[in-house]
């Protein structure tokens, strides 16, 4: 049986969906269902669907960043877009990053009906896991590195990069050790210590000033992991330089 998941900000969609297919005709359950992206994200987590009809313009919802974060961590998950968002670059990218169907509402039944086929009949056909996609790795990577420099001087957090990136915190982990060859942590040093060496060339900012502003809370902790990265204390670089 394969399980089915339901993600749109429209109530009457959802239950139309649900209750309007005959999903036993392709061996498929609907599991679970969702009307944002953050609680369909985590119910995903802990249902692990095969097959997800998903709308992609919901509010708060990167949608696009989603779909690849649910590609990386599930290979093999079948994803069909249903949406009102009539953009055909979009569709392409879409498409590109691996979702079965691009369908704009409203669709017909027959439409529907159409992507459900073809997507069991694409899990029939995947008799072994294979590797997640890497374009969409390296999409995760690269909005997940975004992320951390954007936000390097606040109390930043892997679980919370997890959550704007769409996969879970394990998953996240992994990739940026297998693409960076860094721990979060460490990335996350690094961004900071590398804004904090640009604000010592400011010699009137003291060096305690330097370290708060790049987010660190405890001074003895910043010197720590100033000497560990650069090899010299921030004193010493900013009288070097």
């Amino acid at each position: 049986m394969y399980k089915v998941m339901i993600i749109d900000d429209e109530p009457i969609i959802v239950e139309g969906l649900s209750k309007s297919i005959p999903w036993e005709k392709w061996n498929c359950e609907v599991v679970a269902t969702a009307n944002d992206g953050y609680e369909g994200t985590e119910l995903i987590q802990k249902y692990k669907p095969n097959i997800i009809f998903c709308d992609i313009s919901m509010p708060e919802l990167d949608g696009l960043t989603m779909i690849v974060g649910l590609k990386s961590e599930f290979a093999d998950m079948e994803i069909s877009i249903l949406t009102g968002y009539r953009d055909f670059d979009y569709a392409q990218q879409a498409i590109n990053l691996g979702v079965t169907r691009f369908l704009l509402k409203p669709s017909s039944m027959k439409e529907i009906e159409e992507a459900v086929e073809t997507m069991t009949e694409n899990l029939k056909k995947k008799h072994i896991l294979v590797e997640p996609h890497e374009k969409a790795n390296s999409f995760i990577v690269k909005n997940a590195m975004k992320y951390i420099d954007e936000h390097y001087n606040e109390k930043l957090t892997l679980s919370e990069v997890a959550e704007k990136t769409y996969v879970s915190q394990w998953h996240l982990s992994k990739l940026l050790n297998k693409e960076v060859g860094k721990s979060f942590t460490e990335i996350l040093n690094d961004t900071r210590i590398k804004y904090a060496k640009r604000m010592l060339e400011d010699s009137s900012l003291r060096i305690g000033d330097v370290a708060r502003k790049v987010g660190f809370l405890d001074f003895s902790h910043f010197s720590r992991v100033f000497k560990k990265i650069e090899g010299i204390s921030a004193n010493e670089y900013r009288n070097h330089m």
